[in-house]
């Protein structure tokens, strides 16, 4: 009897609150989803752009124009979701390393498993993408330099990112 009283006020904590999303589940989801998309750990990416003597990656934002403005990592070109992979990757060869992210993963690895498709073959994805990146206190940029919030797409998504880096929605 003891028992059932701690376990009836924690599920009736839960009632009616929205579960926040899990990153790390999410990442497995994504795999999941595009189990031919490779996906570069937020480590390996932190790496490889230190690394001077490695031929560095494109680096593509696939999230609207309104989410990179707030904060991307250096050096990223917007390719909002939509965007053929021609026209984003217009003068890159197809064996060029190229690195997408988004905000965790989704609509980056849609675009990655649609460059592979036509031609590119060094694409992935940035596990976790943007949010994974700035959990980890990994640097971002806006259009005046050093940037510390990250657009948080809704209120939903924006729970797997720590709350000193969710940007305001507008």
């Amino acid at each position: 009897m003891r028992l059932l009283i701690p376990v009836a006020v924690f599920a009736l904590i839960g009632c009616g609150s929205p579960v926040p999303p899990d990153l790390s589940k999410t990442e497995q989801e994504v795999r999941a989803k595009y189990p031919d998309v490779k996906q570069l750990s937020t480590a390996d990416l932190a790496a490889w752009i230190a690394d001077s003597k490695r031929a560095q990656p494109v680096l593509l934002d696939a999230r609207e124009p309104g989410e990179w403005k707030v904060s991307r990592l250096a050096g990223a070109r917007n390719t909002p979701p939509g965007t053929k992979p021609d026209a984003a990757l217009a003068g890159v060869p197809k064996d060029a390393p190229v690195v997408v992210y988004c905000s965790v993963g989704y609509r980056s690895s849609d675009f990655a498993e649609r460059a592979k498709k036509a031609g590119w073959t060094n694409v992935a994805n940035l596990e976790g993408s943007i949010f994974q990146w700035a959990n980890e206190g990994r640097p971002l940029v806006d259009d005046k330099g050093p940037a510390t919030k990250v657009h948080p797409y809704d209120e939903k998504w924006g729970q797997m990112l720590k709350p000193e880096l969710r940007a305001p929605l507008k």
